[in-house]
């Protein structure tokens, strides 16, 4: 089987419980770390998958990886290489396929409830019985729908946290969170945090309270999410 194509954007922002649910699905992958300037593939169809994780930057800085990963989310779509994105990922993938990316009427960082649309997509990747499940956010900015993508998830703070097209979905959340990685980046955030005013800006303290018993619950939905993505790799 050829390996999924994991794309990091930033050290700290790597495949997390992602790469676990690979791993236990027996599926190969290899990690690009555009952050260390590492080349963008040209050929999708060398991957069985794409996936983009998150990043501190913005789809619309100018970056030298960020137009061909542009243009390599869309040759993936053509070809039919499933897609999937995470925050910034997603925004990629909005913005790749026909979207725009700005601003977010507020900063969204810690633990929050998305609400799982009323939608036959949302309910193939999120299952029947589900209306909602609380995610990790750390986020400035959102996503337009690109055309002919369907929103399946939202919250009050941000209209659009996920969008499905096919085999492909892109969210605006995280659901790879793992301690090790919500540590980190409460390490290296502690400052924005703080001098944040946002209402859906939790305090360092509420992010870590519970960590455990959350991340298990936001695990059982990124096993369904992750297992649904799987089931459509390429081959």
């Amino acid at each position: 089987m050829k390996p999924v194509a994991i794309f990091r954007h930033a050290p700290t922002e790597g495949p997390g419980y992602f790469a676990t649910v690979l791993e236990r699905h027996h599926v190969p992958w290899r990690l690009i770390k555009a952050d260390a300037g590492e080349a963008v593939p040209a050929d999708p169809r060398a991957f069985s998958g794409l996936v983009f994780m998150g990043g501190p930057m913005s789809v619309n800085d100018a970056l030298p990886w960020i137009a061909p990963v542009l243009q390599l989310i869309r040759a993936s779509v053509a070809a039919e290489v499933p897609v999937l994105g995470h925050c910034l990922g997603g925004q990629l993938m909005a913005a790749a396929l026909g979207g725009a990316v700005s601003r977010n009427p507020v900063k969204e960082i810690g633990w929050g409830e998305v609400l799982v649309a009323d939608a036959p997509q949302a309910q193939q990747w999120f299952g029947h019985a589900a209306q909602s499940f609380v995610a990790f956010h750390w986020h400035g900015e959102t996503f337009t729908l690109p055309p002919g993508a369907v929103r399946v998830l939202a919250n009050r703070h941000c209209e659009n946290q996920a969008f499905a097209l096919g085999k492909h979905l892109g969210m605006q959340c995280h659901i790879e969170m793992t301690a090790e990685m919500i540590e980190a980046w409460c390490k290296s955030g502690a400052r924005e945090i703080g001098r944040s005013s946002s209402p859906a800006v939790q305090p360092v303290d509420a992010i870590k309270s519970g960590v455990e018993p959350r991340l298990q619950a936001l695990h059982q939905v990124a096993d369904r999410v992750y297992a649904q993505w799987i089931r459509g790799l390429a081959g």
